[in-house]
C-alpha cells in the first residue's frame, strides 16, 4: 500500500511528538519549541495535512537532556533544571532523599548543610570565620545607617568577605566549600550584637542569638533556632534559589552566588514574608484574641500572613516541626496560642494551615526578636542551600539558563 500523505509528511507508526507534547517534554511553552528549531537545535517536520509539525522524540529527549530540563512540575513555570538537592512530594521535603526534618530534628544545622553540600554527615561539624574575614566585614556593615535592615547588612558582609578572599574565583568543589564554611559564620558575627556576647565559636545557632535578641539563651530555644536553621537550607528551586543558578551558570564565584540570592530573598513574597507574619501574631498577642486581627485583615481584603503554600496540600512540614519544639519554650507559649487561633480562625473560610512564617513568627515574637528575625534566620540558613545549587551548576554547561523572551514590542518599520 502506498502513502497517500503529502510529500514529507511523517508516518503514523514512527515515533514523533507534537508541538504539544515536544514542549512539555523539555518543560518549554510552544513557541521555544519553535525558536529551538530556528537555531538549529531541533528538526521538525511537516505533519500529515499539513497541520503543524512533529519532532523526533529520541532528538527532543537528547535536548531536554543537555539544556537540564524535566518534565513541568504540577506549581508551572517554564525553567526546570534536574537536581540532586530537594524532593518535595506529598506534603513532605527530603535532602538527598533523607527526610529533611528528620534531619533537622537530630543533627544541628552544620551538619545538614555538610550533608546537603557532599551527602556525608560530618558529626560534630562546626564552621568558623577567619579573623581577618570577620574584621572586614564588620567595619563595612558598621559603617552602615542604623535604620539599614538585617539584609542590607548581610549583602554588605558578603562583598567585604569576597573581596578579602583572593581565591574566590576558584570554582573547585573543595574551593567553593571552603569559601562557604567560612562565608556563613562570617555573615553572623558580622551583624550587631544585641544581647550579651557569645563565643566566637560553636554551634552557629549560638553565635546567632545574641544577635536576634537580647533575652538570654536557653536549651530548649536554642534547639528551635538551630532546628529552623537546618529545616530552611533549601526548598528546591525557590526564586532566590533560582536567582542564585543564573548566576552560577554565568560561573560567577560563590559570593556573588549569595549576594544574588539575597538580592531576590528581601522581596515581601519570600524571605521578608516572615516578617508580617510576626507583626500579625504580635498584635494577637498584644490584644489578647487573634480572632478581631483576622477579621480586620480579611475585611480589609489582606491575605492573612503565615498560611499557606503551593507545594504543600496539608500543613508545612517545617512549621510542624517547629511547633512541636515550640511547646517546650515557655516565652513562646502566648505566641504559640495565638498562631493556633489564626488558623483556626481563619479555617471557618478557608482550609490554610500554617507555613514556615508563621513558626518562626512564634519564635520571634515569644522570644522579644524584631519583626526582621525571621528574614534574617532564613537569610543566613538558606546560604548553604545557595552554594550546594551552585555547586550543581558549575558542572553544567556554562550560560545554559538563557530563556528566550517572547517579544510583544511595536514591529520594526521599514
Amino acid at each position: 500500500m502506498t502513502d497517500q500523505s503529502e510529500p514529507g509528511a511523517v508516518p503514523p507508526d514512527a515515533p514523533r511528538l507534537t508541538t504539544r507534547e515536544a514542549a512539555e517534554l523539555l518543560g518549554v511553552k510552544a513557541e521555544t519549541v519553535y525558536a529551538y528549531v530556528s537555531r538549529g537545535q531541533l528538526s521538525s517536520v511537516r505533519a500529515a495535512g499539513g497541520r503543524g509539525s512533529t519532532f523526533d522524540a529520541e532528538e527532543v529527549r537528547a535536548l531536554a537532556r543537555r539544556s537540564g530540563r524535566r518534565d513541568p512540575s504540577p506549581a508551572g513555570g517554564d525553567l526546570v533544571f534536574r537536581t540532586g538537592i530537594t524532593l518535595i512530594e506529598e506534603d513532605r521535603y527530603f535532602f538527598r532523599g533523607v527526610d529533611a526534618t528528620e534531619l533537622a530534628r537530630n543533627h544541628s544545622y552544620e551538619e545538614v548543610a555538610e550533608w546537603v553540600w557532599t551527602g556525608e554527615l560530618r558529626p560534630g561539624a562546626r564552621f568558623e570565620a577567619p579573623s581577618g574575614t570577620l574584621a572586614a566585614a564588620r567595619r563595612a556593615v558598621g559603617a552602615l545607617p542604623v535604620h539599614s535592615g538585617p539584609t542590607d547588612r548581610l549583602r554588605v558582609a558578603v562583598v567585604a568577605a569576597a573581596v578579602t578572599d583572593p581565591l574566590r574565583f576558584d570554582l573547585a568543589t573543595g574551593a567553593v566549600l571552603s569559601s562557604a564554611r567560612s562565608l556563613i559564620p562570617t555573615l553572623v558575627g558580622a551583624l550587631p550584637l544585641l544581647g550579651a556576647p557569645e563565643a566566637e565559636e560553636g554551634p552557629l545557632a549560638r553565635q546567632l542569638w545574641p544577635r536576634l535578641t537580647s533575652s538570654p539563651a536557653d536549651a530548649p530555644a536554642l534547639a528551635v533556632l538551630d532546628t529552623a536553621l537546618a529545616l530552611l537550607i533549601d526548598h528546591d528551586l525557590a526564586a532566590s534559589t533560582l536567582a542564585a543558578r543564573v548566576a552560577a551558570s554565568a560561573h560567577a564565584h560563590p559570593y556573588a552566588v549569595v549576594s544574588a540570592g539575597l538580592g531576590v530573598l528581601e522581596g515581601p513574597l519570600h524571605g521578608a514574608a516572615s516578617g508580617l507574619a510576626h507583626r500579625m501574631l504580635q498584635e494577637a498577642v498584644d490584644r489578647g484574641s487573634a480572632v478581631p486581627v483576622v477579621a480586620d485583615h480579611l475585611r480589609t481584603g489582606r491575605r492573612v500572613p503565615g498560611l499557606g503554600h503551593r507545594l504543600y496540600r496539608g500543613e508545612d512540614p517545617r512549621a510542624r516541626t517547629l511547633f512541636a519544639l515550640l511547646e517546650d519554650v515557655p516565652q513562646a507559649a502566648g505566641a504559640l496560642t495565638a498562631a493556633r487561633e489564626v488558623v483556626a480562625t481563619t479555617a471557618r473560610q478557608a482550609p490554610l494551615h500554617a507555613n514556615i512564617d508563621l513558626a518562626l513568627a512564634v519564635l520571634s515574637v515569644g522570644c522579644g526578636m524584631a519583626a526582621e528575625a525571621g528574614e534574617t534566620v532564613f537569610a543566613i540558613s538558606r546560604t548553604a542551600g545557595w552554594i550546594a545549587h551552585a555547586l550543581e551548576e558549575y558542572g553544567e554547561r556554562p550560560l545554559r539558563i538563557r530563556p528566550s523572551g517572547q517579544y510583544t514590542g511595536p514591529r520594526p518599520t521599514p
